[in-house]
């Protein structure tokens, strides 16, 4: 394989020089390298090692990799979508690793990982990996290098048994998952002995100096771009939302101490800015930040931002992004119904849309993208119907504007209080009833795959069992139909797709995450439930509550 993307790369960190007992240690994305290196949170993690004399770090991509070293003792991979375990597999096999962790022996790399959807739900995944990490990189990585060492010496079983021991580094192998019978609910998640900690908790960096780019390449997915992490996690915390409640507390960057010295340094070797973050201008000195950005000296410089909060797009928002090569901006309004938006805790009204859009507008930009979701719990056809009239009315509150409408289907994400919602089965219709209507007023519809939208419920809402099927399907393929295969395959060996995908799960049940405590308790969820279900149509809220038995 060629190094060639290597030698593009403009680095703003130094590496250490590896010391002669450096560690022999892989760091693996994935995906191909200009979809891996566009990931800020694997340059991160990746310059955080690099920094480290103590550890040889080798890059490894699906498709080019640096010099790796004949026996790693060390194998790390940044998980941030769902589907790329199939290339984890793959990288496994080529570097002649077991792909089930219980096939490894001492002569193995201890396999380790991160990252958004192993924080979620690592369960799916338990089977391949040694070693979990929960939460923010910041905390965990030195401390996971760090206990290594002290047990670097050991065989594999002591080795494990240490890590389980540092909090937010969960080890898969030290629980036993008992179930009522092999195709029923979970019965127990408990550790194998009294040693090994009940719960592992997800750890939280809590400082306000955040993530900014540690490279700057041309051949990223997004060219030359320098990235800053403006805020952390989200205050608005949609009942749905995995970006807000997973990663509580909302922080924010420090704007004189580490924002604007993190973006003079990038646009030394650049002029393309990105801002990130779940809801970027929702950082309190926002404008100052605008006014920064604004100064005559940042002229030439390419302003990208991530999807805002609808309420705060004025027209200085809108007029700073034009005068910086943008023409869009992105915000989610879910629906354009204002029943369905409090179920789900979007404190957003219609006037509000429509101000976004007429400041949009007068701020000179022509695009104006807008996020949406069917089959939200508690939804019904006239939500449906209120979002096709939002939408229209948007359309002469700001014309000319150019109105794109990306629509999802609802997927029920584990740490959030609809994690007890399956997807709703009439989603799929729900999206062409939009397009139907969207479309033919000129609005342009792009609803998400309702196929993929399964897949990624299947694997949110997975146990460990799944990892038999998830070896499976990487043969038959990532269609839907390659997931209904091998369930059929394996019949009697788990739940159906059904159980799942689409059931209503009752609070009673001991969900695959249990063990796995993440910012907020089960009862704190329970109530956010109750207070969504609390405005649901009545003779919905009736059969829900009956099902899910929550408190009123």
């Amino acid at each position: 394989m060629t190094n060639s993307p290597f030698a593009a790369e403009r680095l703003l960190f130094t590496p250490a020089t590896p010391n002669p007992d450096a560690i022999p240690t892989i760091f693996a994305f994935p995906n191909e390298y200009n979809v891996g290196i566009t990931s800020l949170g694997y340059q991160v993690v990746w310059a955080t090692l690099a920094a480290r004399s103590d550890l040889q770090v080798s890059r490894l991509f699906t498709d080019v990799h640096e010099p790796l070293p004949s026996q790693p003792e060390l194998l790390g991979f940044s998980v941030s979508w769902e589907l790329d375990y199939v290339n984890i597999l793959n990288l496994l096999e080529s570097l002649d690793i077991p792909i089930r962790a219980s096939d490894r022996t001492n002569t193995h790399p201890l396999v380790f990982g991160g990252g958004p959807v192993l924080t979620a739900n690592p369960e799916p995944f338990a089977d391949f990996f040694d070693v979990v990490l929960l939460g923010d990189g910041e905390i965990l990585l030195n401390t996971l290098v760090a206990a290594y060492k002290e047990v670097r010496d050991s065989d594999r079983p002591t080795q494990l048994r240490h890590l389980a021991q540092v909090p937010g580094i969960y080890i898969p192998s030290l629980y036993e998952v008992t179930y009522h019978s092999p195709d029923g609910a979970i019965a127990t998640i408990q550790p194998v002995d009294s040693t090994i900690p009940a719960q592992v908790e997800k750890q939280t960096y809590r400082g306000n100096t955040l993530s900014a780019s540690t490279v700057v390449t041309g051949k990223a997915a997004w060219e030359n771009i320098y990235m800053v992490e403006v805020v952390r996690s989200c205050p608005e915390m949609c009942r749905f939302c995995l970006a807000s409640y997973l990663t509580l507390p909302f922080r924010t960057a420090d704007v004189e101490a580490s924002l604007i010295p993190a973006i003079e340094q990038g646009l030394t070797v650049t002029d393309r800015l990105g801002l990130l973050g779940a809801s970027v201008t929702q950082h309190p000195e926002f404008d100052s930040l605008l006014d920064y950005i604004s100064q005559p000296q940042h002229d030439q410089v390419r302003l990208s931002i991530a999807s805002v909060r609808t309420n705060t797009v004025t027209e200085k928002l809108a007029r700073t992004l034009t005068q910086h090569d943008t023409r869009s901006i992105t915000i989610a309004v879910e629906s354009g119904s204002e029943r369905l938006r409090q179920i789900i805790n979007k404190k957003l009204h219609n006037d509000e849309i429509n101000q976004a859009a007429v400041n949009a507008k007068a701020g000179g930009l022509s695009n104006l993208k807008l996020y949406g979701m069917v089959g939200v719990p508690g939804e019904e056809t006239d939500d449906l119907e209120q979002t096709v009239t939002m939408l229209r009315g948007l359309k002469k509150a700001a014309p000319g504007v150019r109105l794109t409408f990306g629509c999802s289907t609802f997927v029920p994400k584990s740490h959030t209080p609809f994690q007890w919602f399956g997807v709703n089965r009439q989603a799929e219709k729900r999206l062409q009833f939009l397009q139907k209507h969207l479309r033919s007023q000129g609005i342009d519809f792009r609803p998400e795959s309702y196929n993929w939208s399964v897949i990624q419920a299947l694997i949110s809402r997975g146990d460990r069992r799944l990892s038999r099927l998830l070896e499976l399907t990487r043969h038959y393929g990532d269609s839907l139909g390659s997931y209904r295969r091998a369930f059929k395959e394996l019949r009697g060996q788990l739940p159906d797709l059904e159980f799942y995908v689409h059931a209503d799960w009752t609070p009673d049940l001991v969900l695959p995450w249990q063990h796995l405590k993440g910012p907020l308790p089960q009862n704190t969820l329970l109530k956010h439930l109750a207070t969504a279900t609390s405005l649901f149509n009545w003779e919905h809220q009736a059969s829900l509550e009956q099902q899910l038995s929550v408190p009123a």
